[in-house]
């Protein structure tokens, strides 16, 4: 059985985004005095800002909540289930696999870099453990892209309904990655961090998903291009109705 090669934009993607994140990783770990002031900066700007509006601060609290690393496993979840319902067990195998080891590589990235967070004497909110890289960021682009990514073969064909997609995805991941640095508890590269760590895990599952479906099957196009997504379905033949996914 020969085994086919992923796609370039998988593989440079991946490429890309583990470079981006051990850079970062090593300024952070030499605590790179720019990145060092910028986090500072930004950190007590936002603090100052959160104690003069508590309502608005109890609103970041709530979403940052409802949008934190289960409900984001959760939804993942429940898609998978519903793909092997539906019988397309493997872009749910790829689902589940990418928010898991997304979650176990955060984790353990938190205990080998074990960052502090930001502290001020009258914080608006708490956090326990280490804070690099932001478990909520890196699950929200993990929850975010992964969705995404599983629903565009709904949406082939309507360019801006995926357009759509995207910004509502991209708005998740910033809005939550803000609540993060604005409630105190993460510093920007925090954040920045959990982001690229997501994108770079996605990236690197999505390739070895591809390499997978063309060992299994018919080349597939790639998930992420603009005209591939991880199970989108080759066109039906005349006269039958085409299976979701």
């Amino acid at each position: 059985m020969t085994v086919r090669k992923p796609t370039r934009g998988s593989l440079r993607l991946t490429v890309a985004s583990l470079v981006a994140f051990a850079v970062l990783v090593v300024l952070v770990e030499t605590a790179f005095e720019p990145l060092r002031l910028l986090d500072q900066g930004v950190a007590s700007g936002l603090h100052a800002y959160a104690r003069r509006e508590p309502g608005l601060t109890g609103v970041l609290a709530v979403w940052t909540d409802v949008l934190g690393p289960w409900s984001w496993r959760a939804a993942v979840l429940l898609c998978a289930a519903w793909l092997v319902y539906r019988g397309a067990p493997r872009p749910a195998v790829w689902a589940v696999i990418t928010i898991i080891v997304g979650g176990f590589l955060g984790t353990w990235l938190k205990v080998f870099v074990g960052r502090e967070r930001p502290h001020f004497t009258d914080p608006v909110a708490v956090a326990p453990d280490q804070a690099f890289p932001s478990g909520h960021a890196l699950n929200a682009t993990l929850g975010a892209g992964v969705l995404v990514l599983l629903i565009l073969p709904v949406l082939r064909g309507r360019p801006r309904l995926r357009a759509l997609a995207w910004c509502v995805a991209g708005f998740l991941v910033l809005s939550v990655a803000y609540t993060r640095i604005a409630l105190g508890v993460h510093w920007v590269s925090d954040v920045v961090g959990g982001v690229l760590l997501g994108v770079l895990v996605i990236a690197a599952t999505t390739a070895g998903f591809e390499t997978w479906r063309r060992d299994l099957g018919p080349p597939p196009p790639s998930p992420l291009r603009e005209d591939g997504e991880p199970e989108a379905a080759d066109e039906p033949p005349r006269g039958r109705p085409r299976r979701l996914l």
